[in-house]
């Protein structure tokens, strides 16, 4: 009997020091960080060349009204305090966007692409999986633009759900956005306003919709994207960028 008691004893330390390994943050992220990653989507490495900033943007990208309970979302009003946290914080040299989504509310997106257009500090985008609709503004919006070559990114008008007045100055309204979003990206890319048009009124790609789905060869091609690269590629291009701005 005190033999058995002893080799429960000994499994029983063992699962528990097995549990608190498992509680343990794996190698390189610490709890502080871990806590910043579940509460914003965010993290700031530090023990590197540089601080930089790792902002996310994935989902959709909610606005004023609140999305639907189970959707994946950005929210605008926890992006905004964190850029001018991190304009303002010292310590941080940079920042990479990090893009996964599918779009959202205009307004919010284009609110997000205007102060992250606006810093001072380095910035760097990186398109991963989708960078669609509001989300090629926030792409474009950074120094330098990466997209992986698998990832995809969808041009087309601007639209609205819900009751919509026949009106002509809904149509007016709706041409005013869109020369807002059409001249953010122009003049924060190399691509030109006539392309941009063709693609965003194009009929013959989309099933139920107009506009077009452009590759990462082909968002580079038109001067969209600045160039096709991994993580480490948007990595050590800020890296340089920091250098430079040192």
């Amino acid at each position: 009997m005190i033999f058995y008691r002893r080799v429960i004893t000994m499994l029983s330390k063992k699962d528990k020091n097995k549990n608190e390994a498992s509680d343990k943050p794996c190698t390189g992220v610490s709890n502080e960080q871990l806590e910043q990653i579940e509460k914003t989507g965010s993290v700031t490495p530090k023990g590197s060349k540089y601080v930089i900033h790792c902002l996310t943007v994935a989902g959709e990208i909610e606005g004023h009204i609140q999305l639907p309970q189970g959707t994946k979302a950005t929210r605008y009003e926890h992006i905004i305090p964190q850029l001018v946290a991190i304009e303002e914080d010292p310590e941080v040299d940079g920042m990479l966007v990090v893009l996964n989504t599918v779009g959202g509310d205009v307004e919010a997106g284009l609110a997000l692409a205007e102060l992250i257009s606006g810093m001072s500090k380095p910035t760097v985008s990186l398109v991963l999986g989708g960078g669609h609709s509001i989300g090629v503004p926030l792409a474009v919006a950074a120094d330098k633009s990466f997209i992986v070559p698998s990832a995809t990114m969808t041009i087309h008008p601007v639209r609205t759900n819900g009751l919509v007045l026949g009106v002509p100055q809904t149509l007016n309204y709706f041409e005013k956005m869109q020369e807002r979003i059409t001249g953010f990206i122009t003049s924060n890319s190399s691509v030109k306003a006539e392309k941009l048009y063709e693609l965003m009124m194009n009929t013959g790609e989309l099933a139920t919709d107009m506009g077009t789905v452009l590759c990462g060869d082909d968002a580079v091609k038109i001067g969209l994207i600045h160039r096709v690269g991994s993580l480490s590629d948007a990595i050590d291009c800020l890296y340089e960028l920091i250098e430079q701005n040192k």
